[in-house]
């Protein structure tokens, strides 16, 4: 397995949360930034397979878009064991993140949000969203650790610790909540690569995400292909999602940002923004990266399909 890695900036915590405070006051009616203890998230509503997000955390980029189109280069398969060896972490790896299922096991293409547990104390929480025959999405469990294509995870030790909490209530400005996040980091920080991972909810309101149908059977080479060939849903709070970005990419062609949802009425996917702004609740918890690595980076690349 190989891999290009880069380090990451992590800015001091108290100047993290005063540049967050302000830039949030501006995006929503009311926001809060503080270091706090990361509850448990194995609890509801988060019902992930580890207490928390901390212990050398480190951000992985899996394979690509580039894999997934023009056609899917179905012959990428990964598996979550042995990118915990990769890393250094085959004793205990806590991945949470945002990917393709793996198509090899399901029988067609869906969304993928990775929630498990590897090493000694395994456990395997991780959701699929697909579009059923009626052209409706639904999600079911998938106890398996492979996937396929690409994928986007906050890899760490699943241990408690200290992380962000990072709340806004009534969002003012036009970027949506983890795109705001990485555009702060970028206005404060212009000259560092910094990386963030962690989970929020969205509490109240309503937010549009997609789901892939199966692969498409013409190759797809622009934006608005993507757009015909995707599936949009309005879908509805309460939303566990789980989310990885990047400011300032620092030559690993990486995917600046990339969040997947779920929830216990099956609803998920991939998430673009609320589009119910007045009412709209974010509740998140987040850790700084130590590093970043491109796993299987594709050779021939390309910026379609990356939103």
């Amino acid at each position: 397995m190989l891999g290009d890695k880069a380090d990451l900036y992590k800015p001091d915590s108290q100047e993290f949360c005063k540049a967050f405070q302000e830039a949030l006051n501006k995006h929503f009616k009311h926001a809060s930034v503080e270091e706090v203890d990361c509850p448990n998230l194995t609890e509801a509503p988060w019902n992930l397979a580890s207490e928390g997000i901390c212990g050398s955390p480190k951000l992985l980029d899996v394979g690509g878009v580039p894999y997934l189109m023009p056609t899917p280069d179905l012959k990428r398969i990964y598996n979550f064991d042995q990118i915990a060896d990769h890393i250094g972490m085959a004793h205990e790896c806590f991945f949470i993140g945002a990917g393709a299922a793996g198509a090899h096991i399901l029988g067609h293409n869906a969304e993928m949000m990775a929630n498990l547990r590897t090493g000694h104390h395994e456990k395997v929480g991780t959701r699929i969203a697909k579009v059923n025959e009626y052209g409706n999405c639904e999600l079911q469990e998938f106890p398996h650790k492979e996937f396929c294509l690409l994928g986007n995870f906050l890899a760490s030790e699943g241990k408690p610790g200290k992380v962000f909490k990072i709340v806004g209530n009534g969002r003012l400005g036009e970027e949506n909540f983890i795109t705001k996040m990485r555009l702060t980091l970028e206005e404060y920080w212009p000259r560092e690569s910094i990386g963030m991972g962690g989970v929020f909810l969205i509490k109240r309101g309503l937010t549009k995400l997609h789901v892939m149908p199966d692969f498409s059977k013409t190759p797809i080479t622009t934006n608005a292909q993507v757009d015909e060939w995707l599936n949009f849903y309005e879908m509805h709070a309460p939303l566990v999602c789980l989310s990885t970005f990047v400011a300032h990419d620092p030559g690993l062609d990486l995917r600046v940002e990339h969040t997947h949802c779920f929830s216990e009425h099956n609803e998920g996917g991939h998430y673009h923004y609320d589009t119910t702004p007045e009412e709209v609740e974010y509740e998140g918890y987040f850790v700084f990266a130590d590093s970043v690595e491109h796993i299987d980076r594709p050779t021939k690349t390309h910026m379609v399909g990356r939103d």
